[in-house]
């Protein structure tokens, strides 16, 4: 079993923090940090346990904000020099999202210096949603810098509806003030840096779906391989619900002449069980036809009805009177997102975002 997450942050990198900022000043008080950062830290999830080492810092480290901020960029890593990395400093980067917004250049700065050690993409929302304009003005030049890490900060920390981090409402109502900076990244020569372009994309086609469909319309003509995929993985949740100008974007156009054949081998599964799904598909048009094939599980709620998870399958072209056969298994198993209830589930192909074919199981718990 993997380790649990919250075990990242645990009592060995509460003292790590603590003996390094103790040995850049003798401003604070590092008994008490100990004890404040310690008390019930292992109750508690991921972040509760960064928050409270967050808190440990407010009560310990020095109150004016500049004298706390050079405390904290001395025990970054220089050059050679060893220094706080990793999970030790997610609370670092909370403590200038809480303390440092007096501050404003002067936090970002930080922030800029930290990322390269861990991402700095939850400390800097703060300062988007307190004064975007001014922000952004400060991090559109970070997608020049010559650190890859500080790149993709630019694109991962203004994602508006970035995981486990606060939302950004004004950008999820007008993300157009981020487009610039994503277009300067859309072709960063680091494919860390092109994922995150990808992913702020895709959280704004959730809520601005004609915006980035016009937007890789706009940059796939002509692209090189890497771009491409950029903007398809941009385009994921579009596809997946069949949105029909972002399928034209990558020259799946609605299924002519395809017929599906459709079954599973099996009609009742056990929770923790897995389904053969089976499929042919045939094309009996005059031309050929570029076709994206997925498949919906329809999971039953709680009250009877049904939702749908659209997962991926392959891609083919079939020429006329030509076909395709292939098969895999689908595991139905407890995850931590989903509920399982009992009773008929649907399974649903999807031939370029249009329902093709269907079987169906029922599913029983144990």
């Amino acid at each position: 079993m993997a380790e649990p997450l919250k075990n990242l942050l645990h009592s060995g990198v509460v003292t790590d923090i603590a003996d390094r900022i103790a040995r850049s000043t003798s401003a604070f008080d590092r008994e008490k940090f100990l004890r404040l950062a310690s008390d019930g830290l292992e109750t508690l999830e991921l972040m509760q346990r960064s928050l409270k080492i967050r808190d440990a810092l407010v009560e310990t480290l020095p109150q004016p904000f500049p004298e706390a901020a050079a405390i904290l960029a001395a025990c970054l890593p220089r050059d050679d020099a060893s220094g706080l990395s990793g999970w030790a400093l997610l609370p670092l980067s909370q403590y200038v999202a809480l303390r440092g917004l007096g501050e404003f250049d002067l936090s970002l700065s930080l922030l800029r210096a930290l990322t390269p050690h861990f991402t700095a993409e939850f400390g800097i929302r703060v300062f988007i949603d307190r004064d975007q304009e001014r922000a952004l003005a400060t991090i559109r030049s970070w997608t020049q810098d010559a650190n890859h890490h500080v790149r993709r900060l630019a694109s991962e920390g203004t994602r508006p509806r970035l995981p486990w981090a606060m939302r950004l409402p004004k950008l999820i109502r007008d993300p157009n003030p981020i487009l610039p900076m994503l277009t300067a990244l859309i072709d960063d020569p680091e494919d860390y840096v092109r994922r995150s372009v990808a992913n702020s994309l895709n959280d704004i086609a959730k809520d601005h779906a004609d915006l980035v469909v016009a937007f890789v319309a706009g940059h796939i003509g002509d692209a090189s391989p890497e771009r491409r995929q950029l903007l398809r993985h941009a385009s994921r949740t579009l596809l997946k619900q069949g949105h029909p100008d972002a399928l034209g974007n990558f020259g799946f156009a609605p299924p002519a002449g395809i017929n599906a054949r459709f079954t599973l081998d099996r009609s009742e599964i056990v929770l923790g069980e897995s389904v053969g799904l089976r499929l042919a598909v045939s094309h009996d048009a005059e031309t050929s036809q570029k076709v994206m094939i997925d498949y919906a599980v329809h999971h039953r709620k709680a009250n009877g009805a049904t939702s749908p998870k659209v997962f991926k399958w392959t891609s083919a072209t079939l020429e006329p009177g030509g076909s395709i056969e292939i098969e895999k298994r689908h595991a139905i198993r407890p995850i931590t997102t989903r509920r399982y209830y009992p009773g008929a589930h649907r399974v649903v192909i999807l031939v370029n975002g249009q329902e093709a074919a269907e079987a169906g199981f029922d599913l029983a718990l144990e």
